[in-house]
């Protein structure tokens, strides 16, 4: 009886966190299917090549994760017990990261697939998968052809696509 009441409550635990994951923070923006380890955010839709560049991917909130789960795990045959502990939340959702004594930015509303953040200030834009994506004082969305056509550069001369 004890045991199989501990099993009931480990199912159930279980399930809630695998629900939790599924949704990326409340601050990342819209599109969002990874955090990369050094807080940006990734809107791919395969894990292939996410986070590249940004030390790799730290949370995934896409809905491939099971299905591409890392080959340096091994070459073990994946049971529902494996692949369900692979995908559990942490426990507590990560936020992006910022630099010390630097104030969080909210996202600015817009945004989307095809859309930078340029900032009118810095004549910089910036892809989804940036920290500053969005959160400049002064900028505002449009496509990276609109962005090099009125003279913005990349964000560290890396172009989104």
């Amino acid at each position: 009886m004890k045991t199989l009441l501990l099993s009931m409550v480990a199912a159930a635990a279980l399930g809630m966190s695998l629900g939790a994951h599924a949704q990326a923070p409340a601050g990342a923006p819209a599109d969002s299917t990874a955090l990369c380890k050094d807080g940006t955010y990734y809107s791919g839709a395969t894990k292939k090549g996410a986070c590249t560049g940004h030390k790799g991917i730290k949370d995934w909130y896409g809905a491939e994760a099971a299905a591409s789960a890392p080959a340096a795990v091994g070459p073990a045959p994946k049971t529902a017990a494996s692949s369900s502990a692979a995908t559990a939340a942490p426990s507590k959702p990560a936020a992006p990261l910022a630099p010390a004594g630097e104030k969080k930015t909210a996202v600015a509303p817009g945004g989307g697939p095809g859309q930078v953040w340029v900032n009118a200030s810095t004549k910089v834009y910036h892809c989804p998968s940036d920290r500053y994506y969005g959160k400049t004082k002064s900028g505002e969305y449009m496509s990276e052809s609109d962005a090099k056509a009125k003279g913005y550069k990349p964000d560290h001369g890396k172009a989104c696509s």
